[in-house]
């Protein structure tokens, strides 16, 4: 049941490898800092269980954001009730992510196409709303669920951990999650559900969601019933969405409502599309790609802008500038917008299609004087 072929096995060393490694490997690309290794960690989570509903099921969830914010005010919740030890929050905070998400299917999984959007983003709009205004005194509403020096704590107080005046931060047995420490916590928790997304996609559980996306009508047709397949799924990805929220309180140990905002459901889901969805690395590999993007592109001001066209007549630098701020800086955005565009036009399947055409181009080349019986295995 649990046996890996070869590829899988080699697949699964060279992501642990590289995800254990990333410090090193994105220095040199400005990107080895901790903070921003975490949101590569954090989100690469988020997409990878996005992905499982979405890359092979088809059914596309405008309100994942939802369980994204679930699972941070749970994990904040449990900091302040019983422990800053990260593992009782990341648990609960998958829990009720889960909980949450059976909720939400099994009322929009009754519809399917455009209708479950609209439904799950619905719902992930007045899950916002609510945690913004009527359940401020759950969610603190817009300042936001934070940790306080007279919270209960009660099993650190058990255990006779006492934080004094300082105001405390999640500490995994004593190892502050903050800095590398912290990305190390999630990118082996990383690691943990990339594992079993791929047991998921390798399984006949995973085949018959395939089926499902590839033609549910002929399925119902035949007397199956392919409901609690997609709720599932549906929960399955909520699980993941919720356990990326509470990575989100380990590192950062607040909540706030923005993060169920309808902003954050969209961004999933380009990171799921652009790196590739249905695939195993195409969600985290674009996950990736939008938050190192996000951190370049947003980091321009004037005053950069400026000095990169300070070798043009100051009329021409003007205008250069004022052009290249709308994509740069908060308007970074358009960036995106284009790049998603070209993506899309361009290559269909993702940023993994365009890395599978050049494999293909490059075995070609290699085994060109060869006969023609290694053009099968390349072009697989």
């Amino acid at each position: 049941m649990f046996s890996m072929d070869k590829k899988d096995i080699l697949l699964f060393l060279c992501f642990s490898v590289a995800v254990l490694t990333g410090p090193i490997i994105l220095e040199p690309f400005g990107a080895g800092y901790p903070d921003l290794l975490q949101k590569f960690a954090i989100f690469g989570i988020f997409a990878l269980g996005f992905n499982i509903l979405f890359g092979l099921t088809g059914y596309l969830s405008f309100g994942h954001a939802a369980f994204l914010g679930m699972g941070s005010y749970t994990a904040v919740w449990t900091f302040k009730l019983l422990s800053m030890n990260p593992i009782p929050a990341i648990v609960f905070a998958t829990v009720m992510g889960g909980l949450f998400a059976a909720l939400i299917g099994f009322i929009s999984l009754r519809r399917s196409g455009i209708y479950f959007s609209i439904l799950t983003l619905a719902f992930a709009q007045m899950s916002y709303n609510l945690a913004y205004s009527v359940l401020t005194p759950i969610t603190n509403g817009e300042t936001g669920l934070q940790l306080n020096q007279a919270d209960p704590r009660v099993l650190d107080v058990m255990f006779g951990r006492d934080y004094g005046a300082v105001l405390p931060s999640s500490d995994f047995f004593g190892l502050d999650m903050t800095g590398y420490p912290g990305f190390y916590f999630c990118g082996i928790v990383l690691i943990i559900c990339f594992f079993i997304a791929m047991r998921i996609f390798r399984s006949p559980f995973g085949m018959m969601l395939r089926a499902i996306k590839s033609n549910q009508n002929r399925m119902n047709y035949t007397g199956f019933n392919t409901r609690p397949y997609t709720l599932a799924a549906f929960v399955i990805s909520g699980m993941y969405a919720g356990l990326a929220g509470g990575l989100m309180a380990v590192t950062d140990p607040l909540a706030g409502a923005e993060r169920m905002q309808w902003t954050a459901s969209g961004e999933v889901v380009l990171m799921t599309i652009l790196g590739g969805a249905g695939t195993l690395l195409g969600p985290v590999i674009g996950a990736g790609a939008i938050k190192y993007f996000e951190n370049i592109f947003s980091a321009f001001n004037e005053g950069i802008l400026m000095g990169i066209y300070d070798f043009l007549p100051e009329t021409l630098q003007h205008i250069m500038v004022s052009v290249s701020g709308l994509f740069v800086g908060e308007g970074w955005h358009l960036t995106l917008g284009a790049l998603f565009m070209l993506i899309v036009i361009f290559l269909p399947g993702g940023l993994m299609e365009g890395f599978n055409r050049i494999k293909t181009l490059v075995t070609n080349r290699t085994g060109g004087g060869s006969d023609g019986a290694a053009t099968p295995a390349a072009a697989e």
